[in-house]
């Protein structure tokens, strides 16, 4: 299970976001406000504007010249004047180009554009020429380029919003010094790396409230400030720029009026300063996600007002402090990924009374309560991963009614499961039990239709799989992810699979299944991996799987399965395909060479025989680097999102010679294991064209020719095994061109010659080459003879050697030699053959001499020629 905490830090960070910041995510409605009647100037400017506008979604059909344009939707009036004095046009899929007519808007106070796209057209610089805007706000709207300086004129703007406009950019900030009324300022995603002194800057405006510069490419906090003034300061928000310092001390200046503090990912080093701690109205403070060290000062106490806490994925140590305990107002509690020791017990918790969200996983914690421990809290969110909790199942959890997610794997959880877990768990919508040794008969769990993650793999629930899938209770479930896998279910695989028609990922894997497998799994119409793996089930591969199109993985290894079926090639999204070890007959059907999304082609260790299909080359996913591969988009498939956690398949693969386990990283594996197979013919030449596969293993076949010439163009390989084959003719000198391999076996084959001179082939024991008795040179103990030699010579028009004309001679030379001595038991045992052939050879001995020496003194003059 992995957690995307920089998104939790943004999922919470909305909670505690001001009234002020709050983008209206609807569409402003002034014809129930206003009772005047509009000005005719106004109205004209207005049709002017949505004439250079697109209204995708026509939220601007009320803007009609028949009807007054104070009850046109998203406009206000001041009701004395009957002048414009607000625009709100917000989130609503406007783009094309504003005109300048705004200008006309001499009372135009408000101006909303936020949420809309202006295809990365710059900020109009007459914005800056409208003095009585109060607030302007243009967040995610898509514009790109230098923010104008005109802006700066704005002297009676309060609030400015340009945050989230990714390719926005300053070349300094002095203009800004004329917002003399700023009240809040977002500039958050704009690259402000320019500016050096953008500190002083900010610090001067004595209304500054709010400050948003997060994701601002800022790179320095100026420790060496003593003092910033920053006295009327509500929210600070900073997190995501490139720090990588101590926390200043300047931030103990911070107005105690200060309500929320936002660092995180700054990359910031050292203690945290108690004097943060003394910010006693601070309400949301997130450290999380730096480098932090050192303990939690005992003066967090003092944070009598604090309701979210973030000092998680830090280097902090130590024990955490009890006085945690007494943060009667804390709702969000964030410590895990520390490096914290010792014991969290009920003092930890004692006035913790509002507390919803607790994540302490993956810190080296005892979690030490009392098995009657009722907690002062309701939790809707535990994440308690990696913290050791067990043996006992926690008593407590059955105290929390409201719980919603819930992970303590890998918890040290052992024993039977209480009775009242069936029951209770049928209401949390996230379950991760996973990793423990949990008992517990599979029957007593009950799903509610709020459930849709449940991963119990690794313990050792029990009971038979179709009782569990087929009970009334739940045919109304959700479920969208299911892991049951390395756990003792036993029997068949049920046909109830209609009643699951919402799973993405189902694992039955490592269990003890029997059967086959049944036609009615293909209403998983949602199925993106299906995992069969080690079991013992047996039979044919069901074509009503040919319906799962949104299939990404399926795994089926190490069963007692048929023969791999013709239509597995219409799965076409299909990126994993992994059914080794399930004894497996007949041919690799050529249609998998219509899986073009394909990256691991896993059918090693089975009994499939003839040919290796020469079409492979049509497997895009692994001859196309990524930018052309369509199936990079569908990796994601591989990760399950649920608040911000995800779930990750896992896949078993032998890369290498040695089973590890991909995880997160099998977007990057890119193979094709074919071994312990019985395999014949040749490896197909096509192969070459497979320019992005990291992993190829052909070994223990009855593969025969030769190794295919333009293999050195698979430049990506990072481990080849042919060996155990009857391979023949020479090592290919283009593999010298695999500077990434870090396996190479070719032992146990027919090859001969010369093994090519190259930094990679060399560094390889010699082990992987032996058995090949007519292979020579480095790093076999065999020197090569001159005839070794030649049977590694390129053939004529090759440039491999000095010259065209030398391989040439050198070869004729060595094939005379043979041919004289083929030849000679024939002359001695035959006379007139042997007068005859003797009278010919004085005839020609003088010719041939002279051509001879005339050739090699062409040759030495070109030599020296390209010493030069």
């Amino acid at each position: 299970m992995v957690v995307s905490f920089a998104a939790h830090h943004v999922l919470f960070l909305v909670w505690f976001l001001p009234a002020t910041f709050s983008l209206s995510f609807f569409f402003f409605k002034a014809e129930s406000i206003s009772n005047v009647s509009c000005n005719e100037r106004d109205k004209q400017a207005l049709l002017t504007l949505k004439r250079g506008l697109t209204d995708h979604e026509r939220v601007l059909s009320s803007w009609s010249d028949h009807k007054d344009c104070c009850i046109w939707d998203g406009v206000l009036c001041d009701e004395k004047i009957g002048r414009v004095s607000e625009l709100h046009l917000n989130n609503s899929k406007l783009s094309g180009e504003i005109s300048g007519s705004l200008l006309q808007l001499e009372h135009l106070n408000y101006l909303d554009l936020s949420g809309n796209d202006f295809n990365c057209t710059p900020i109009p610089t007459f914005l800056g020429s409208m003095f009585s805007l109060a607030y302007l706000n243009l967040t995610s709207a898509n514009f790109c380029g230098l923010i104008p300086h005109q802006l700066g004129n704005l002297s009676s703007l309060r609030y400015l919003s340009l945050g989230s406009n990714s390719d926005l950019y300053v070349d300094n900030l002095r203009w800004m010094s004329g917002l003399s009324a700023i009240q809040h300022l977002d500039l958050s995603y704009s690259d402000l790396h320019r500016e050096v002194d953008w500190l002083q800057i900010m610090s001067k405006f004595p209304s500054l409230s709010e400050l948003y510069l997060y994701y601002c490419q800022l790179d320095s906090l100026n420790p060496s400030l003593g003092f910033v003034n920053f006295t009327s300061l509500r929210v600070l928000h900073l997190s995501e720029n490139h720090f990588n310092h101590e926390i200043p001390n300047w931030f103990s200046n911070l107005s105690t009026s200060l309500l929320k503090l936002f660092m995180y990912g700054n990359s910031l080093k050292g203690n945290i300063p108690p004097s943060i701690f003394n910010l006693e109205k601070l309400e949301f403070l997130d450290l999380g996600i730096n480098s932090l060290n050192g303990p939690i000062p005992s003066s967090v106490g003092n944070l009598s007002c604090i309701r979210a806490l973030y000092l998680d994925q830090n280097q902090l140590n130590g024990t955490i402090p009890k006085s945690l305990g007494l943060l009667s107002k804390l709702e969000t509690l964030f410590v895990g990924k520390n490096s914290f020791t010792g014991t969290v017990d009920e003092g930890h918790f004692r006035k913790l009374s509002k507390l919803k969200k607790l994540y302490m996983s993956e810190a080296p914690l005892f979690f030490n309560v009392n098995s009657n421990w009722v907690p002062p809290f309701q939790l809707d969110y535990a994440s308690m991963s990696s913290i050791k909790i067990g043996p006992n199942f926690p008593s407590w959890l059955q105290s929390q009614k409201s719980l919603s997610f819930l992970d303590m794997s890998m918890s040290g959880i052992s024993g039977k499961a209480p009775g009242w877990f069936g029951n209770w768990i049928s209401n949390i919508t996230f379950i991760n039990l996973s990793n423990n040794r949990i008992e517990c008969d599979v029957s007593d769990i009950f799903l509610s239709s709020t459930v849709k993650v449940l991963n119990i793999a690794n313990n050792t629930f029990y009971g038979p799989i179709s009782t569990f899938l087929c009970q009334k209770k739940i045919r109304k479930n959700k479920l969208e992810v299911l892991d049951v896998s390395n756990n003792l279910l036993s029997g068949e695989l049920s046909h109830c699979w209609k009643y699951w028609q919402s799973l993405i990922h189902l694992n039955l894997g490592s269990n003890n299944l029997v059967g086959g497998i049944p036609y009615s799994m293909g209403a998983l119409v949602n199925l993106q991996s299906l995992r069969l793996q080690n079991n013992s089930i047996w039979g044919d591969i069901p074509s009503s799987l040919k319906k799962c199109l949104n299939l990404r993985l399926i795994d089926m290894g190490d069963n007692h399965l048929s023969v791999i079926p013709l239509w597995i090639g219409e799965i076409t999204n299909l990126i994993v395909l992994r059914l080794r070890s399930s004894e497996f007959k007949g041919y690799i059907p050529q249609q998998i060479c219509q899986l073009s999304s394909l990256r691991v082609l896993d059918l090693a260790n089975n009994s499939l025989s003839g040919s290796i299909p020469n079409c492979l080359k049509n497997i895009s996913a692994m001859a196309l680097p990524e930018s052309y591969d369509i199936s990079f988009s569908y990796l994601s498939s591989f990760m399950y999102s649920y608040a911000n956690v995800s779930y990750a398949e896992n896949v078993q693969l032998v890369p290498k010679g040695n089973e590890l386990e991909y995880k997160e990283n099998l977007k990057f594996v890119r193979l094709i294991d074919l071994s312990s197979n019985n395999l014949s013919g040749s490896i197909p030449v096509e192969i070459s064209d497979l320019f992005e596969l990291r992993f190829l293993n052909l070994s223990r076949n009855h593969l025969m020719g030769k190794i295919p010439e333009k293999i050195g163009s698979m430049k990506e390989l990072e481990s080849i095994d042919f060996s155990r084959n009857h391979l023949s003719g020479k090592i290919p000198p283009s593999m010298s061109n695999l500077t990434f391999l870090g396996l190479l076996d070719l032992s146990y084959n027919n090859l001969s010659g010369r093994i090519p001179s190259s930094t990679q082939l060399q560094s390889f024991d010699s082990v992987w080459y032996i058995g090949n008795p007519q292979l020579c040179g480095d790093p076999l103990p065999k020197n090569c003879t001159i005839e070794d030699q030649s049977l590694n010579r390129s053939p004529i028009g090759s440039v491999e050697d000095d010259s065209k004309n030398s391989s040439f001679y050198i070869g004729m030379g060595a094939g005379f030699s043979t041919g004289f001595w083929a030849i000679c038991g024939a002359l001695y045992f035959n006379r007139t053959w042997r007068h005859a052939y003797f009278g010919f050879a004085n005839e020609i001995k003088d010719w041939i001499y002279v051509t001879t020496m005339i050739k090699m003194n062409l040759l030495e003059k070109l030599r020296a020629c390209l010493n030069k």
